[in-house]
């Protein structure tokens, strides 16, 4: 890997040519990728050691996560609402609760997890044991990403802690507030040979993922995931990819109307609409769509009132490079049914809805990361299957209706990282749930036990002993056709009987 020391890019913008040390709630903390090999080496040599093994190492640093979100839950409240204008309600929902109930449900069930798993057994190895044993993968790369900071490094996190790895961190440079946050913390309160921060550049993660990390777990859009992916690959790293996409939802001409939009508008409109798994845009029956509209327009009222830039409850755009992307894209697409409003200086757009929208527009072409909801009209369930399907594999489908056999319909015919039925964004929460993408959307999925095997290796192992040998010799040279016959007799019989008489 060729090493090269540069300034990130907040440090490029203010015209330095290296990154400064700062002090927590500065710019930036930049690490360099010389830093970087020094401390892989260092988590690779704890690995080693068998360090992370033993159950009461994982315990004990998974209990220090959720100690250290409930000791510093008003710094994570203050720094997300720094960088995202993020309400104190949505950051301990979406981003605290979520990481103590998936570190919570690792405790409860580790010892289970850990397990070896027996399978079964045939007749040649009655006596002997047949079981899959998780052993941890070694040194994994997690890179969050800025729409939800905290949970995308700290749920993966759990999960390679339970699994018994050692783990690099890259939270996103977007939101510098949190990671730096991060950055102090986790060390105060994690193993510090174990588990590191680093603060890297979007630039740089190709560069650092080629330093031949065990496994790789990218939370992010789909250019760079495409990147990290080729980087991994270099070095024959597995990696799990959760990417944005455009995620649809439809809403049937049977659902209720007023509990729909609720729904949809919250799950769109929340953390400014910066978020992987929000619906990205609406197919509706035609018959419903003047009463969707006006219903969505009540709830943005009732939701951020008349004016939601004094709301205490909207976000803003992370930075200038995201809110300009977002007013482009708005402004070149269909027409503002409410909403539109924008100022720069505020990083501020008010949430906005669309209607008259056409495919080929510029927000049916890029994924919205923004409060921006466009509204198209579909004339029958047949086609807004059909639009879904002509369409990359999202993240997620969402479905609306009050008719189970068009939620199964939609649910079946459609293929995404996720589906629910009737609300948003929840299935992509959920402990026992694995969430993933698929296709164009990502590979791999985590959550729960889910994630403890997605930083496993799932190794097969047969203990045998030496007895009933005067069986097995048949396997042995100089071959015969007699032997030969009893073999291929065996083989016949073992699969008719599925698999009690292999002999080998």
């Amino acid at each position: 890997m060729s090493v090269k020391i540069r300034a990130c890019s907040a440090c490029q913008r203010n015209g330095r040519l290296t990154c400064r040390r700062t002090r927590l709630g500065e710019q930036c903390l930049k690490t360099y990728p010389l830093e970087c090999v020094d401390l892989m080496k260092r988590a690779k040599v704890a690995f080693q050691a068998r360090r992370t093994l033993e159950e009461d190492f994982r315990l004990a640093q998974l209990e220090a996560v959720v100690r250290m979100l409930e000791e510093h839950e008003c710094d994570f409240v203050d720094a997300l609402g720094r960088d995202l204008h993020k309400p104190r309600f949505e950051t301990i929902l979406s981003e605290l609760i979520l990481v103590k109930n998936e570190a919570l449900y690792a405790v409860s069930n580790l010892k289970k997890w850990m397990q070896p798993q027996h399978v079964e057994r045939n007749l040649s190895t009655t006596l002997d044991e047949c079981l899959v044993v998780s052993e941890p993968l070694g040194v994994v790369f997690i890179i969050g990403t800025w729409c939800s900071p905290v949970q995308t490094c700290l749920v993966p996190l759990v999960g390679a802690i339970a699994a018994g790895n050692c783990a690099i961190i890259s939270p996103s440079e977007c939101t510098a507030h949190t990671t730096e946050l991060l950055h102090r913390l986790i060390p105060f309160y994690l193993d510090n040979e174990c588990f590191h921060v680093i603060l890297l550049a979007t630039n740089d993660l190709p560069e650092v993922v080629e330093l031949k990390f065990d496994h790789v777990f990218y939370t992010g859009n789909r250019e760079e995931g495409i990147r990290i992916a080729q980087a991994a690959a270099r070095t024959l790293a597995p990696v799990t990819l959760i990417l944005g996409g455009k995620n649809p939802c439809y809403v049937d001409q049977h659902c209720d109307i007023a509990t729909t939009a609720q729904r949809i508008t919250w799950a769109r409109f929340h953390n400014a609409g910066q978020s992987l798994v929000a619906p990205d845009y609406i197919l509706c029956h035609t018959d419903v769509k003047a009463r969707l509209v006006q219903a969505l327009k009540c709830c943005l009222m009732q939701f951020y009132g008349s004016d939601p830039r004094e709301s205490r409850s909207y976000g803003r755009m992370v930075n200038l490079e995201f809110f300009t992307r977002t007013r482009d894209i708005l402004w070149r697409s269909g027409k503002v049914a409410v909403g539109g409003q924008v100022i720069e200086a505020e990083k501020y757009i008010a949430p906005t809805i669309l209607t008259e929208v056409t495919e080929p527009d510029p927000i049916m072409q890029k994924d919205i990361l923004g409060p921006v909801l466009p509204v198209l009209t579909v004339n029958d369930l047949d086609e807004a299957i059909d639009f879904i399907n002509k369409q990359e594999k999202p993240l997620c489908v969402y479905a609306y209706s009050s008719d189970s056999k068009v939620i199964t319909r939609i649910m079946s015919e459609t293929s995404s990282g996720s589906f629910c039925s009737n609300d948003s964004i929840l299935q992509s929460l959920m402990v026992a749930l694995p969430f993933g993408g698929v296709g164009a959307s990502g590979m791999g999925s985590y959550h729960g036990r889910n994630s403890f095997d997605t930083f496993s290796h799932r190794k097969s192992c047969l203990i045998r002993s030496t007895r009933f040998e005067c069986v097995t010799y048949l396997r042995y040279p100089p071959y015969e056709d007699r032997n030969l016959s009893l073999m291929t007799w065996a083989s016949t019989l073992s699969h008719r009987s599925q698999g009690w008489c292999h002999i080998l």
